[in-house]
């Protein structure tokens, strides 16, 4: 085990689910699943199939001989000749039957398909279960008034629920762009070497509307609607290149969710979860680093650069086909769904976890709000006869002396006592605190995020079939 290199994605990021979904046995017995749905749709045609041939493929659809597939393959070179043989093998009376009329392309871009299917599924249920625990967190916090910040300068504030509706909206977005990709993946169907089905219409002796029909009934016994209208060898790979725009989306959402967090983090506004016994730093015991974060912020970058791989593949395809897109392939995606899964696990683990501190978010408000509510005094002045132009420039006055005190000095922020002493604004100190108290500061905030949660538990309801029985992976700390 220790002796040669594993892949991290599997051994410390993705679910076992994903891993399944693209593991060798998921993969091969779907080749298998192929060939009998072309088998059983030939026979329904009227060609000279037996019902004893194909209940002897779907036997043995599952118990794969990778031994007798190896051996083959290491003398043909091939891996869909391998396994046609090593299906031959377990199906002596199908043997001569299997792959009939097919190119490799029949079983090894239907798979990908077909796979790339499941995997978008698998990722849908992940979002859903995120927008989930994003709804509860936003919910929870609707209210909690927080700074917000532009440039990471102080700005007007928000809450700390509003703040948390923007990283699920960002999530729905990909949900949106997931769900119209998956709706539009179709079949590559059974085209042959260079996608004219010629072979096929050989085996109909002609007949077109037969070689119609089997891709009919070929993608309606895999669950698909219909096939490709039209494709050389293989489907366009345009088609991979849509598929990992969606993971790339989704790594570029829980990118900016992730630094959100190491920024507050670095704040001490937040903590993301830590265990009873873990290690922040090997050399400071102190440290508590957002490294959960870190984490899906380094997956993210991985899942955005592999997108560049099936842009590449697709804008460098010759002609019907070429083989240059095999390796290349057989890496990219299945890499980008394993990362992507790890990144949405972390993301629903980090905000299920999440500890809010009020009280820092309190004082970090109370320090800023003084500069913040001087437009609401300037209001309140010139409602009562006061120049603005003399006003305004009071309080450039005084915002900057007190923004130096605090910088240079490191002082309390005393802005609203330098206003209350000045006459000019003809202000007590209690009448500046009535004023903030009726500032509203945050605005809408916490009805935006009423609103918006109202519509994420919506979605959440139309969608509660794909969470039945979801249960959170566990997170590698």
């Amino acid at each position: 085990m220790h002796e040669r290199y594993e892949n991290p994605l599997c051994r410390r990021y993705a679910g076992r689910q994903m891993q399944e979904i693209f593991s060798d046995d998921r993969k091969f017995s779907t080749w298998r699943r192929l060939w009998v749905a072309l088998a059983e749709s030939e026979q329904e045609l009227g060609l000279p199939i037996t019902d004893e041939q194909i209940a002897e493929m779907r036997a043995h659809i599952h118990d794969i001989d990778y031994a007798v597939a190896d051996a083959r393959e290491r003398e043909v070179r091939h891996d869909v000749m391998a396994h046609i043989y090593a299906f031959g093998v377990a199906c002596p009376l199908a043997k001569s039957i299997i792959h009939l009329g097919a190119t490799s392309c029949f079983v090894g871009d239907n798979t990908d398909i077909i796979l790339q299917r499941d995997a978008l599924l698998r990722i849908r249920t992940l979002l859903l279960r995120t927008i989930s625990a994003l709804a509860d967190f936003a919910e929870r916090y609707r209210d909690l008034p927080t700074l917000a910040y532009t440039h990471f300068q102080a700005a007007q504030p928000t809450t700390v629920g509003k703040r948390a509706t923007l990283w699920a909206q960002d999530l729905c977005m990909d949900l949106e762009h997931l769900d119209f990709v998956l709706g539009r993946l179709r079949l590559l169907g059974c085209r042959g070497t260079t996608g004219t089905g010629a072979s096929f219409l050989d085996l109909f002796g002609g007949d077109r509307e037969r070689v119609r029909q089997l891709e009919e009934k070929i993608a309606q016994k895999m669950g698909f609607s219909s096939c490709y209208a039209v494709s050389g060898q293989t489907y366009t790979r345009k088609v991979d290149f849509f598929t990992l725009s969606v993971l790339s989306g989704i790594a570029q959402s829980a990118q900016k969710f992730s630094g959100d967090i190491r920024l507050l983090s670095h704040l001490k506004e937040v903590d993301e979860p830590f265990e009873a016994g873990q290690v922040g730093s090997s050399a400071m015991a102190y440290k508590r680093n957002p490294m959960r974060s870190e984490r899906i912020s380094s997956l993210s970058r991985f899942v955005i650069a592999e997108a560049l791989n099936p842009a590449m593949t697709a804008g460098t395809q010759w002609l019907e086909r070429t083989l240059d897109d095999s390796a290349g392939r057989r890496i990219s995606i299945p890499e980008a769904f394993l990362a992507t899964d790890g990144i949405l696990t972390l993301y629903y683990n980090v905000i299920s976890g999440l500890s809010v501190y009020p009280k820092v978010v309190e004082r970090h408000m109370a320090e800023e709000l003084p500069f913040m509510a001087t437009e609401n005094i300037l209001m309140e002045c010139v409602k009562a006869g006061g120049d603005r132009q003399t006003l305004h420039e009071a309080i450039r006055r005084h915002s900057v002396a007190a923004g130096m005190a605090v910088k240079q000095e490191g002082k309390e922020n005393d802005l609203l006592d330098r206003i209350a002493a000045d006459p000019v604004f003809g202000l007590t100190r209690a009448d500046i605190d009535a004023i903030l108290a009726r500032g509203n500061f945050t605005g809408m905030a916490a009805e935006q995020t009423d609103a918006y949660v109202s519509e994420l538990r919506a979605l959440l309801r139309e969608n509660a079939d794909a969470l039945a029985g979801d249960a959170p992976d566990a997170v590698l700390v």
